[in-house]
């Protein structure tokens, strides 16, 4: 299930474009149930009451004549939930206990295997795994078409039916046919639900260099970089030269800590924008001065399956200049979801917005482009090109902003300057393995396994060098 991009849940109902009071059980339920109210604007109402008497018609032919008896709810939620899925990927009708599910999950802890997906071409598409989850370790990747679940096939469900097959009890086994690229036959993976706990800061040293692994942003996101960093700076004693701060494989969370990370490594200027359909909705949000880094380097590690809001991280710190992003392009979801109560009848998630980096770009289906390709295994770039959001059916299209080759600092910041030599070494990534893989070809956070992060460190000494030496 999708993680709204807000942290607040704005409004305690919607509005039904209808123009006129709908009769029958459809009117009863969208009014009494869901507090709907009937109004169109003048011009529209003869057509509105046309599609909404069609749909009546419609839904009692169903009530009459399917083979086997339907609720109304059951019925009714279903065409919610696919006027809203009809719109983009990531807008959708929550019922009562997906909400609560959604709201737990934003808090940090949730039941289930640990995945972040989407739908695509009637199949469920692993956005990503999260960090130490039953997921992760039985090998599940980004990109990954879960066809089956339980020897059941996902065509024709819906992404919240999907969801709600995949969860269960903790201590139970589920069973998800995967496909995958490369791999020549599909792959049946066995997993045991659990608790998810998601620690979204992950922090230790290395050597002299902070690393500092962000897996998600939930409500405790902030809290735990201040206070790993507080602790890193602490264990250095004094010797810390910089931080490598790891975003790869973040599905995003919620937009009001990804505001707050941004703002901890930047002094002043803007951290990102929001543009909705009205213009008096647009917002801007700002960073107060103070630098949690207190001006040592950043390195920031993405790749596709980098989203939302790690891209608004990643985006602001390169905009400004602050820091150098490497890895490969993120995914490219720019786009806000506001999460609106339905008092009784869980929630919908609605597209409301567009999000802007500081210089005015549009990320929406292009990502993050990285200051330096980096990636994890040779060809991953290109594969990682077809598991991205402009890949998705119905996905927003990008309306510009000021373009992506138009990218500029903000005035009087320098520009982007990289250690000697570290170009040439970057581009020798390992060669990915052949066969069938059950489980990941490299581990995040473990040097000996991990080449973005082991060019990542390098990078961060070397600019930490070339600071010493302008000094």
């Amino acid at each position: 299930m999708k993680v709204s991009l807000r942290s607040a849940l704005l409004g305690a109902g919607v509005a039904f474009a209808v123009g006129i009071t709908v009769n029958g059980p459809v009117g009863r339920y969208l009014q009494g149930h869901l507090g709907l109210a009937a109004f169109a604007q003048e011009g529209s109402r003869a057509e509105t009451y046309r599609l909404l008497s069609l749909f009546g018609d419609v839904f009692e032919r169903i009530r009459a004549e399917y083979v086997e008896p339907v609720t109304d709810r059951d019925v009714i939620e279903a065409a919610i939930n696919g006027m809203l899925t009809s719109l983009d990927p990531h807008s959708g009708y929550m019922n009562p206990r997906n909400f609560r599910d959604m709201q737990v999950q934003t808090r940090g802890e949730f039941g289930g295997l640990g995945i972040e997906v989407t739908q695509e071409s009637g199949y469920i598409k692993v956005i990503s795994p999260i960090d130490e989850t039953p997921a992760a370790r039985a090998g599940v990747r980004a990109g990954d078409l879960i066809t089956h679940i339980d020897g059941q096939s996902t065509q024709g469900l819906t992404l919240n039916e999907a969801v709600e097959r995949m969860r269960g009890p903790p201590r139970t086994e589920i069973k998800l046919g995967i496909r995958r690229e490369g791999s020549p036959r599909p792959i049946e993976l066995a997993i045991t639900r659990d608790v998810i706990r998601i620690q979204s800061v992950r922090a230790r040293l290395e050597g002299d260099v902070a690393y500092i692994r962000i897996t998600s942003f939930n409500e405790q996101t902030d809290a735990g970089l201040r206070r790993a960093m507080a602790q890193l700076r602490q264990q250095a004693g004094g010797n810390l030269k910089g931080i490598l701060l790891d975003l790869r494989n973040n599905p995003g969370g919620l937009l009001d800590q990804a505001v707050a990370v941004s703002d901890d490594f930047l002094d002043q200027g803007e951290i990102v924008s929001t543009r909705a359909r009205r213009t008096e909705d647009a917002q801007r949000y700002n960073a107060k001065a103070g630098d949690i880094a207190q001006g040592l380097p950043v390195v920031v590690l993405i790749n596709g399956g980098s989203a939302s809001a790690s891209e608004i991280v990643a985006g602001a710190i390169q905009d400004h200049r602050r820091g150098i992003v490497i890895g490969t392009r993120s995914f490219g979801k720019g786009s806000v979801q506001t999460v609106m109560p339905l008092p009784g009848n869980g929630a919908i998630r609605l597209t409301t917005a567009r999000y802007y980096t500081p210089s005015g770009r549009s990320i929406q289906a292009t990502g993050i482009e990285p200051d330096v390709i980096v990636e994890a295994q040779k060809g991953d770039a290109r594969t990682e090109a077809r598991d991205r959001e402009a890949q998705l059916n119905r996905a927003l299209r990008n309306d510009g902003g000021n373009g992506t080759a138009q990218r500029a600092a903000p005035p009087a910041l320098p520009a982007v300057q990289l250690p000697p030599g570290f170009l040439d070494s970057a581009a020798q990534a390992p060669e990915a393995p052949t066969g069938e893989q059950t489980t990941p070809a490299l581990v995040f956070g473990d040097p000996a396994r991990d080449f973005q992060m082991r060019k990542g460190l390098d990078l961060v000494r070397g600019l930490a060098a070339m600071r010493r030496a302008s000094n």
